[in-house]
């Protein structure tokens, strides 16, 4: 039986694509597993969807600026690095797929010293520090940008382009506006998603300007846990903390998206041709790998980039008036997007390199 040991975590983007791969080899009979922090998100996720067993490590956060637990931080790596190593031969897994997280980091060093092949994932414009520090460890390093090459001093690279979710082509919009008990009807309708990180900002936008989205749009708002708003009510405005197995379907009610502007989100959106305004997290916020995503979809005309140094109640009813009177351009846009099985690409990939 071929074996397969996964690993990302840290935030819900470095667990989708293991999450849309891991039943692909589940379905092809591979014994799969997973290596993730003991408390992080990755283990809330694939415990809650995926049968697979779960091994966790230590880890530490790789920060770019200082902080005391930066001290303490390397011993934990360090440590990870040994539990890591010790699985993978325990386990001995034909290929190690990595999605990147700060929990990768060891994971991957860990199959480099088992002499295991290791395929990372980054799904940003620009690699992230963890996918930096583990890519001279790799055989082979996936990208969702073409750009995204240049970042890496080797000839590692291969492009697939996005690594969409199956599930995500079979919503129905119908069972959308059942879940959200919107009516069929002539008002077009609106999907707000702030994200897990900085949402705050744009919910108090959102709900500042509700009067006005309200008398055009119906409004699907995703505020992120504990953000709920129990005092406002309207006819024409939906709140949720975030919507899970339903997602597709709302997405395909929804005419217009609001969004950060996370890799895998805004390619699943110009996927669904969903005219979009993206709110990129800042660099106070991030390392600025949202601004460049967001401003890569800007140049070739797929959405309007809202900064949130200039996120307002004007601002922001103004750019969603504006996308909605451009909706046909900015379609026309997405349709001479070349849109590629990147999820086939992978699988495929992944199984290649198990074979040598």
């Amino acid at each position: 039986m071929k074996r397969i040991m996964f690993t990302g975590g840290g935030s819900a983007g470095h667990v989708t694509v293991n999450i849309a791969l891991i039943p692909k080899f589940i379905q092809a009979g591979w014994a799969t597993g997973y290596i993730g922090s003991v408390d992080g998100i990755e283990r809330q996720l694939i415990n809650s969807k995926l049968n697979v067993s779960y091994h966790s490590i230590s880890t530490g956060k790789l920060r770019r600026y200082f902080d005391w637990q930066n001290v303490k931080d390397p011993f934990k790596v360090v440590k990870g690095i040994f539990e890591a190593y010790q699985i993978i031969k325990k386990q001995k897994p034909n290929v190690v797929f990595s999605k990147g997280g700060f929990v990768s980091v060891p994971v991957v060093i860990g199959a480099w010293l088992n002499k295991i092949p290791v395929i990372i994932h980054e799904s940003d414009y620009t690699p992230g520090l963890a996918n930096r520090l583990a890519s001279p460890f790799a055989n082979i390093i996936c990208t969702t940008f073409p750009e995204t090459a240049a970042a890496f001093s080797n000839n590692k690279c291969r492009y697939i382009g996005p690594v969409l979710r199956d599930k995500l082509k079979h919503g129905d919009a119908e069972r959308g506006r059942i879940f959200t008990g919107f009516s069929k009807m002539k008002k077009p309708s609106l999907l707000i998603m702030g994200g897990s990180l900085g949402a705050r900002r744009i919910n108090t936008v959102v709900r500042e300007s509700l009067f006005h989205l309200t008398k055009n749009f119906r409004v699907v708002h995703l505020c992120g846990k504990g953000q709920l708003d129990p005092s406002l009510s309207h006819p024409d405005y939906r709140q949720y903390e975030y919507i899970n197995e339903e997602l597709p379907d709302v997405l395909s009610m929804c005419d217009l998206v609001i969004s950060r502007a996370g890799s895998n989100s805004i390619f699943e959106f110009l996927a669904l041709k969903k005219p979009m305004i993206l709110i990129p997290l800042t660099k106070e916020q991030s390392r600025g790998d949202q601004l460049l995503n967001a401003a890569s979809f800007e140049r070739k005309g797929y959405c309007k980039v809202l900064q949130e140094e200039h996120l307002t109640s004007n601002s922001l009813i103004a750019n969603v008036n504006d996308l909605a009177a451009n909706k046909k351009l900015y379609v026309q846009n997405m349709d001479k997007f070349q849109q590629s099985d990147g999820l086939t690409l992978l699988y495929n990939l992944i199984i290649q390199t198990a074979k040598k």
